[in-house]
């Protein structure tokens, strides 16, 4: 008796605990909710007031702007936003400034800083401006070349450029390992796509290298496409350093077969391809290979840039050498010869018209663009950020409407990076990447030459604006 007694009573107990089991999972549930949102709370809440915040995308202006951040993130923006617990929030009021999203570089070389050579000098080698001081960073030591990029991607961010892509001249792994120090917060700069090493086909940049030293010395920044299962390889040993995206340049002598063999691997392990483009051969390869973006496109036609534009494919500007740029770089530090100099200012003038044109026909076709400095040369006086946002700014002297190229360094470049979810615009869920300037950039694009404030990730990287 008293065991079936037992028996019923532990019956009993079963059955109020299979009653009260759902009661339990959802205290559970809330405790485990409370715990998530005082996690959420707990992170440090920032309120950015300005005069005016302008969107790039709609070119929409909001003033009076407040933009409130949760951490790294952007929460919340209005005219006159209330925060819940003003004591605990940090206010940065930067009065009659404008707020833009943090400033993008689709196309730039953080770890190769060139000097250009006496002329004397560029006359004895092929690519001679440019190849002395390319040769000379490749044979350095990987450890100072890498340095020396954290300085010049300390500089960008300073400026206000808190996103690259970083197309190239890095060695083996010094973009992808200078980004990792970037994000384990190490180092500070922008955030990069990195793209390792470039594909390239055999004879681009560096031409009559010393036989017994020649592969090795091409390893360190290349890999070379020879025929497409090659180019599948290339795109392989990139992706074994963990690269962004695979920058291949495109000559005349790269065949289809091969540019679609990249962009076919690539595209199968989730990579885009940026794919360096001057002449319309190599352009018209790139676009039947499926290139994601083309980099350069100097002498592209209108029929390419239909083309282009029914493919989705975007075109990154680079106008880089506008308004006199080689000048610029090369008379505080070099003595030219009054033939040479004449030739140079001649020279820049044609290359200005025909720049225009370019940018005529391309704003005219509607194909999608972004704007890269291409930025890889010593400029004196001028630190790697101030170089790269002037020749930025060369789009808008071209002829570029300014709101366009605002949106060529911002939203427009989200897009061609598949980042418009993360960057790109000041708008709740992406990162908190905020620039201020004291005028109007619409009006006077100069202006994002003097960027007076930069938050990146929530954090306040410079302040010249703050009303106290």
């Amino acid at each position: 008796m008293r065991m079936a007694t037992r028996n019923l009573l532990d019956f009993n107990a079963e059955a109020r605990l299979r009653r009260a089991f759902p009661f339990l999972l959802l205290c559970m549930a809330a405790l485990i909710s409370a715990v998530r949102i005082s996690a959420q709370s707990s992170a440090p809440l920032t309120l950015v007031k300005a005069a005016r915040l302008l969107d790039p995308r709609t070119g929409k202006v909001l003033a009076p702007a407040a933009v409130l951040i949760e951490g790294n993130k952007i929460t919340q923006l209005g005219s006159a936003l209330q925060v819940s617990n003003p004591g605990g929030t940090r206010v940065i009021d930067l009065g009659a400034a404008t707020l833009l999203p943090g400033l993008i570089d689709s196309h730039t070389h953080l770890l190769l800083d060139v000097i250009v050579p006496p002329e004397a000098e560029t006359q004895r080698h092929s690519n001679g401006e440019f190849a002395p001081g390319l040769l000379l960073s490749i044979v350095e030591s990987p450890s100072k070349r890498v340095l020396m990029g954290a300085q010049m991607a300390r500089q960008d961010l300073e400026s206000g450029i808190t996103t690259v892509r970083n197309l190239g001249h890095s060695g083996i792994d010094g973009d992808t390992e200078l980004r990792d120090a970037i994000n384990a917060g190490r180092v500070a700069g922008p955030r990069i796509l990195a793209s390792g090493r470039k594909l390239i086909t055999r004879g681009d940049y560096l031409q009559n290298l010393n036989p017994a030293l020649a592969e090795e010395i091409l390893h360190q920044e290349f890999l070379l496409i020879d025929g497409p299962d090659v180019a599948r390889k290339a795109v392989r040993e990139n992706i074994f350093q963990s690269v962004d995206w695979i920058k291949v340049t495109a000559g005349e002598d790269l065949t289809l077969p091969e540019l679609a063999a990249v962009v076919e691997e690539a595209h199968r392990l989730h990579l885009k391809v940026a794919v360096h483009a001057v002449e319309s051969i190599s352009i018209q390869t790139a676009i039947d290979a499926g290139a994601d973006s083309i980099e350069h496109g100097n002498l592209v036609t209108d029929q390419q840039l239909h083309q282009m534009s029914e493919k989705g494919i975007f075109l990154d500007l680079t106008p880089t050498f506008y308004d006199g740029f080689f000048l610029k770089i090369t008379d505080p530090s070099i003595v030219m010869s009054p033939e040479k100099h004449a030739n140079e200012v001649a020279s820049a003038a044609r290359r200005n018209e025909r720049y225009s044109k370019l940018v005529e026909r391309v704003v005219k076709s509607g194909v999608r663009f972004a704007a890269g400095s291409d930025m890889c040369w010593y400029y004196p006086g001028e630190t790697r950020g101030q170089s790269s946002i002037a020749a930025l700014v060369n789009l808008r002297k071209a002829g570029v409407p300014a709101i366009d190229v605002i949106r060529a360094v911002t939203s427009s470049a989200a897009e061609m990076l598949g980042w418009q979810d993360r960057i790109g615009g000041i708008e709740p869920g992406k990162f908190a990447d905020v620039i201020a300037v004291a005028g109007d950039p619409v009006s006077d694009i100069t202006e994002v030459e003097r960027v007076r404030f930069v938050m990146k990730d929530g954090i306040v990287i410079r302040n010249d604006l703050e009303q106290h």
